[in-house]
C-alpha cells in the first residue's frame, strides 16, 4: 500500500468510528421494533382479518399521519435528498408546491370514492367501476412496483450503516429485516402504525440534531448560506420551458403533483391506513397533515445538503473517496459532526434504519392485504377461516420480505438512488394512476378500454425508462453537476480517474427528457388510449352499463349525465331525467337538479 493511499485509509478509519454507545443505541431501537410487534401480536390479538389488515377501522388521525409521512420517508429520501442538494443545487426543493396540490387535489376527487365504499384494498375498486381483469391488472403493477421498491428502500440504511461502522451490507441487511418481518406478521396494521410513531421521532430528532450541531461547526447559517450562494447551489426557479431541462419550476410542481397522486391517492401503502380511520373528514385531516410533516422533512433533509456543503466546500469527499458512493455523504456529515459524542451517531443510523423499517412494514402489511384480497378472493370459491387468513397473511409478509432481501445484490449495482427511485416508479405507476383516474373521473370509459390503455402506458413507459436508465447507467447520458473542488484538502489522498461520459451510439433525444415528466406522460398516454378505445366501441355499439354515482369523483357525480336510451325519451319530456336517474335522486346520491326537484 502507497503512503498516499495508507494517509487516506487513516483519515476514513476515524470518520467511521462507531461506539459500542452507537451500537447500543442502534441494538435499543430494533427491540423497540421487536417489542411493539410481540405487544400487538400476542398480548392485544389481531381476531380478525379487519383488525389485522385496517386496525378495526378505529384508528386515531395523529398515529396514522405520522404513520404516512414515517413510510413514505424511506432512507430513500433521507440519504437522496441531501445528495441531490450538495450535487445539483435547491432546485428540488420546488417540489413541495406539487405535495401541496397533491393534498387539494386527493381530499376532493380520490379519497371521498375509496372511504365511503369501505373497501380494504384500494384495487377493489377496479372491479367496482370495470371488472376482476382490470383489478388483477392494477394488483400485478402494484406487486411488481413493490417488488422492485422494497430492495432499495433495505440496502440504503445499509449504505449508511457501511460507511459509518465498516460492517458490510450483506451481514446488516438479513438482521434489521427479519426483526421488521416478524414485528410486521405478528402485529398487523396496529404494529406498523405504532412502530412508524416511534420510528419518525427518532428520524425528525436525528435530522435536527445533525442540522443544529452542523450549523454550529461550519461557523452559523451565515457561513452555511453564504458558502452555497457563492458555488450556485440556492437557486430561484428555473422558469425553462424544455422537458429535457432536468429540474424546472413546471416539472416539480406539475411532474410532481402527478408523483405525489400516484404516491399516496391510489398506492394501497398508503390508501390502506386512509382507510383505517373511522370517517372521511379524519381521513382528510391525515392527508393535510401528512403533507404538513412530509414537508418538514424534506426542508430538514434539503438543508443538510446545504449542510454538507458548507462543510466540505474546499474538499469534496467524492473525489477523495472519502465517501464510496454519492449517498454516503449525510453518513460522512453526521460522523464529521457527531461522531465525538458517543451515541450520538446511533440516533441517527437508528432513524436511518427506522425510516427504512417503517416503509417495509408499511409495504409488506399492504401487499398481504392484495393478495388476499384481489388476488385470493375473486379467483378462489374456498372461503377461508379466520385463521387460515391470518396464516395467508403472515406468510405473504414473510416470503416478500426474504425475496427483497434477496434482490438486495442487484439495487447495490444500479446508479443514484433518488432517481432511481422515481423513475422505475413511474414504469408502473403513471399506468396504474391513469387506470384510476379514468374509473373516477370518466364515466364513458369502459373496462376494455381501461385495461388497453394501462397495458399501452406500461408498455412504452417501460421501454422509456429502462432505456433512459441504462443510457446514464453507461454513462451516454450525463447530468452536470455544481462545482466541486478538492483544492482545500488538509490530507494525501490517491486520485482516481473516472470516466463521467462515453462515447457511444447516440442516444434519443426521448431519453433525455426529465424524469420528473415519467409519471405524468405514463398517466396522460393511459388515459389517451383509454378514452379513445372508449370512444371506438362506443362507435361500434359495444354495449356499456355506466357506473353507479357512488364509483365517481364528488364533482363528477354532480355533473355527469348519461346520454339517454331513445326507450327513455317519453319519461324525459314528461319529468326532465330518465326513470333510474329519478329513482337515483330520491334514494341515492341526487345527481340532477331537475329530480332532486321531483323527489
Amino acid at each position: 500500500m502507497s503512503e498516499f493511499e495508507s494517509e487516506i485509509t487513516g483519515a476514513m478509519y476515524q470518520m467511521k468510528e462507531f461506539s459500542w454507545v452507537d451500537y447500543l443505541v442502534f441494538v435499543f431501537m430494533l427491540a423497540i421494533s421487536a417489542f411493539v410487534g410481540v405487544y400487538w401480536g400476542f398480548f392485544k390479538k389481531q381476531t380478525t382479518q379487519n383488525d389485522y389488515l385496517l386496525g378495526g377501522r378505529n384508528m386515531k388521525v395523529v398515529p396514522v399521519s405520522m404513520s404516512l409521512v414515517a413510510s413514505f420517508v424511506s432512507g430513500i429520501t433521507l440519504l437522496g435528498s441531501p445528495t441531490e442538494v450538495y450535487m445539483y443545487g435547491t432546485q428540488y426543493a420546488y417540489i413541495i408546491g406539487g405535495i401541496f396540490l397533491m393534498s387539494i387535489v386527493m381530499t376532493q376527487v380520490y379519497l371521498p370514492v375509496f372511504h365511503d365504499l369501505k373497501i380494504t384494498s384500494n384495487y377493489e375498486y377496479l372491479s367496482m367501476r370495470f371488472d376482476n381483469k382490470v383489478r388483477l391488472f392494477g394488483s400485478i403493477l402494484f406487486a411488481i412496483t413493490l417488488i422492485g421498491w422494497l430492495p432499495i428502500v433495505i440496502y440504503v440504511p445499509a449504505l449508511a450503516f457501511n460507511q459509518v461502522t465498516g460492517v458490510d451490507v450483506h451481514i446488516i441487511t438479513p438482521i434489521v429485516c427479519l426483526v421488521c418481518i416478524f414485528y410486521t406478521s405478528a402485529g398487523g396494521l396496529q404494529a406498523v402504525v405504532w412502530t412508524d410513531v416511534i420510528q419518525i421521532t427518532s428520524m425528525v430528532g436525528a435530522m435536527a440534531l445533525v442540522a443544529i450541531k452542523g450549523t454550529i461547526d461550519v461557523g452559523g447559517f451565515g457561513t452555511v448560506w453564504q458558502r452555497n450562494m457563492e458555488s450556485g447551489r440556492i437557486e430561484a426557479p428555473n422558469w425553462d420551458f424544455l422537458p429535457t431541462a432536468r429540474h424546472t419550476i413546471w416539472n416539480l410542481i406539475f411532474g410532481g403533483l402527478i408523483y405525489w397522486l400516484q404516491a399516496n391517492s391510489v398506492n394501497q401503502t398508503m390508501v390502506q391506513r386512509y382507510l383505517a380511520l373511522p370517517t372521511l373528514r379524519g381521513a382528510k385531516w391525515a392527508v393535510v397533515l401528512f403533507c404538513i410533516g412530509i414537508s418538514t422533512i424534506y426542508c430538514f433533509c434539503l438543508y443538510c445538503g446545504l449542510l454538507i456543503y458548507a462543510r466540505f466546500y474546499d474538499c469534496d469527499p467524492l473525489q477523495t473517496k472519502l465517501a464510496k458512493a454519492k449517498d454516503q455523504l449525510l453518513p460522512l456529515l453526521v460522523m464529521d459532526v457527531l461522531g465525538e459524542i458517543p451515541g450520538l451517531p446511533g440516533v441517527f443510523i437508528a432513524g436511518i434504519f427506522s425510516a427504512a423499517l417503517s416503509s417495509l412494514s408499511t409495504s409488506l402489511n399492504s401487499m398481504s392485504a392484495v393478495v388476499l384480497e384481489d388476488f385470493y378472493k375473486p379467483f378462489f370459491k374456498r372461503q377461508l377461516s379466520e385463521r387460515q387468513t391470518n396464516w395467508l397473511l403472515k406468510s405473504v409478509v414473510i416470503f416478500l420480505g426474504v425475496l427483497c432481501l434477496g434482490l438486495v445484490f442487484i439495487v447495490e449495482k444500479m446508479g443514484t438512488i433518488l432517481q432511481l427511485t422515481m423513475t422505475l416508479e413511474a414504469m408502473t405507476m403513471g399506468p396504474q394512476l391513469g387506470v384510476f383516474s379514468m374509473g373516477i373521473l370518466m364515466p364513458w370509459v369502459d373496462a376494455m378500454a381501461a385495461l388497453i390503455g394501462g397495458i399501452t402506458g406500461l408498455a412504452i413507459m417501460s421501454w422509456w425508462c429502462l432505456s433512459a436508465q441504462f443510457a446514464i447507467a453507461k454513462g451516454l447520458i450525463v447530468h452536470p453537476h455544481k462545482s466541486l473542488t478538492t483544492e482545500g484538502c488538509q490530507y494525501n489522498y490517491t486520485v482516481v480517474e473516472t470516466v463521467t461520459h462515453v462515447e457511444g451510439p447516440e442516444v434519443s433525444p426521448i431519453l433525455h427528457v426529465s424524469y420528473m415528466w415519467y409519471t405524468f406522460v405514463g398517466a396522460a398516454l393511459t388515459i389517451i388510449v383509454g378514452v379513445t378505445v372508449s370512444q371506438i366501441n362506443r362507435c361500434r355499439g359495444r354495449a356499456y352499463v355506466p357506473p353507479a354515482p357512488k364509483l365517481l369523483a364528488p364533482v363528477i357525480r354532480k355533473l355527469y349525465r348519461e346520454p339517454p336510451h331513445p326507450a327513455d325519451e317519453p319519461f324525459i319530456r314528461a319529468y326532465g331525467c330518465t326513470k333510474n336517474e329519478k329513482k337515483s335522486a330520491a334514494i341515492d346520491m341526487k345527481p340532477i337538479k331537475e329530480c332532486e326537484e321531483l323527489s
